[in-house]
């Protein structure tokens, strides 16, 4: 990038995108009016979560394809991410000769995502003096100087220091800045760039902030103007374009990324789904690849974000697979939820180290995970008789058993076993705070609502049990009729037979029934647990 002028509106910030990857484009070092371009190139790049994160903090975007992908489906989701985050001036760059009838597609395509109409085409060999003539164009483009700051901190050198990039607003020397996160404040002593001092530094400019006093930021926190900050919440309404291959299910674990954060949560409900512009809204229970819909989502843990509509940047979201790491779903914060803005935690003086301590033993949960007829119920059941011989508190929690009470108004369907699943973690989390060993028995077919009960827990307090036997084994077995009658269709999505089941990856425990007694194995799990340090009362 060249110099630049530190009274000056701060960079173009452009993102150059496209199934076509690697063509030099011989971007120029500035725009027409001087201000220098901040180019980010993801060509090729098919991560859509980053895509639309990326997006959001980028003022114009060059898309790039080529004479086999052409305006196909690949590139018409790339721009429908780039104009969901907030992007309207494009330039479309085709590597060699554009097909006849090309430009007028564009122009129809980029028109129904309602991107700026001075978007063109033009051949990627001309692509300097084509681009140079766009960028002229776009001089008009605010970075939004004169917004409040918004710092999103990648390093801390010192306490006092604060590497980073402006998302919004200006950082100069004397302004009062604070923590989203902490809450502390501090005063900038100096704002510096390249070894140099400066006397300010705005929105898409990369600098380090010198600080009068530490905030107790670490990367990732969101630093602001100390008087006009960010909320912080743990629960939205949003506009969400799905585009995973399985269909969106409300209650299932995914990561959400907000700014630079990443948390666990869910989508709690889909309100509906976006038929089209100007189409009345469509009920749904589910979105699937391509859907857009309104939605509400919930987290773990609060963070830093603020409505699309006022900062595109922590204003974007993505929903991220938890095992892949694939984003399945792009979407913009509408709103904070605050339905119960009046309940808040109450602080006890019982802790749940107090009450393990009383017990004389480490709180787990013991989550045995299997097909039907493996001998997961089994097992725990004679887990539990050993530990409470030895003088230990334990509890069971049952598939069958919650499905008569807590549980009575849920079938099997894949969005019920979600929300089975999610109310059965919930209480398995309140009965290890209460310092119990929890035994959970449960098919909970799907990696990700196991993970959401794992991340539920505090570091090593969870423990898959995986109850392993051949399906051909359970069917055998078939202590319930259960395998016959889904053979026979007389029970619907019956895991194993027509409902998938999703081996642990890596369990803590993995009891091959099939290989060996459930004495031996339950034996297995209770020496497990003694080796842990879990049937302890000692250090904690």
């Amino acid at each position: 990038m060249a110099s630049h002028d530190p009274g000056a509106p701060g960079p173009l910030r452009l993102l150059v995108c496209g199934p076509a990857a690697g063509t030099d484009l011989g971007l120029p070092f500035s725009a027409a009016d001087g201000r220098p371009l901040a180019v980010v190139d993801l060509r090729g790049h098919e991560d859509f979560g980053a895509l639309a994160l990326t997006a959001a903090r980028c003022d114009a975007a060059v898309a790039v394809t080529d004479a086999d992908h052409g305006l196909d489906d690949s590139l018409r989701r790339t721009l429908e991410v780039v104009r969901l985050a907030g992007l309207r001036q494009l330039q479309l760059l085709v590597d060699g000769e554009p097909s006849a009838g090309l430009s007028e597609k564009f122009a129809e395509m980029s028109g129904a995502l309602d991107f700026d109409a001075s978007s063109s085409t033009a051949s990627a060999r001309d692509a300097s003096a084509g681009l140079g003539t766009w960028l002229s164009g776009l001089s008009s483009i605010d970075p939004a100087a004169d917004g409040p700051l918004r710092f999103v901190v990648s390093q801390t050198p010192s306490p006092e220091m604060m590497s980073g990039l402006v998302l919004l607003g200006a950082a100069r020397t004397g302004d009062r800045i604070a923590s989203v996160e902490t809450g502390r404040a501090s005063a900038i002593a100096a704002v510096e760039a390249d070894g140099r001092d400066r006397a300010r530094a705005v929105a898409g400019e990369t600098v380090t902030l010198r600080l009068e006093g530490s905030v107790g930021a670490v990367a990732g926190d969101v630093l602001a103007a100390a008087g006009d900050r960010p909320e912080t919440c743990d629960q939205f309404a949003a506009d969400l374009l799905w585009l995973g291959p399985e269909p969106l299910l409300p209650g299932r674990a995914y990561r959400i990324e907000i700014g630079t954060r990443q948390v666990a949560g869910s989508v709690t409900r889909i309100k509906h789904r976006i038929a089209g512009p100007g189409a009345p809204p469509v009920a749904a229970g589910t979105l699937r690849a391509g859907d857009r819909g309104r939605v509400n989502l919930s987290l773990a843990q609060p963070v830093a974000f603020e409505p699309f509509r006022r900062n595109r940047a922590l204003g974007t979201l993505a929903v991220v697979d938890a095992q892949s790491g694939r984003a399945t779903g792009v979407g913009t914060i509408d709103f904070a939820l605050r339905r119960a803005a009046n309940i808040h935690r109450q602080a006890v003086d019982v802790s749940k180290a107090a009450r393990a301590a009383a017990k004389a033993q480490r709180p787990a949960l013991l989550w045995f995970t299997g097909l039907s007829g493996a001998g997961k119920s089994t097992i725990a059941n004679l887990v539990e008789k050993r530990l409470f011989a030895l003088g230990h508190h334990t509890y069971l929690l049952d598939g069958d058993n919650v499905r008569h009470g807590l549980n009575r108004d849920l079938g099997f369907t894949a969005a019920d076993r979600v929300e089975n699943i999610r109310r059965v973690a919930e209480t398995a989390k309140l009965m290890v705070d209460a310092g119990l060993i929890t035994l959970a028995s449960f098919i909970s077919p799907f990696r990700a609502e196991r993970q959401l009960a794992r991340d539920l827990l505090a570091e090593g307090e969870f423990v898959e049990v995986f109850v392993d036997a051949p399906l051909g084994v359970v069917e055998a077995r078939d202590p319930k009729g259960l395998y016959a009658q889904a053979r026979a269709g007389r029970i619907p999505n019956f895991t194993g037979i027509d409902s998938p089941y999703e081996a642990p990856a890596a369990p803590e425990l993995h009891l091959e029934t099939h290989r060996r007694s459930a004495d031996e194995l339950a034996d297995e799990v209770v020496v497990y647990l003694d080796r842990a340090g879990f049937l302890d009362a000692g250090d904690r």
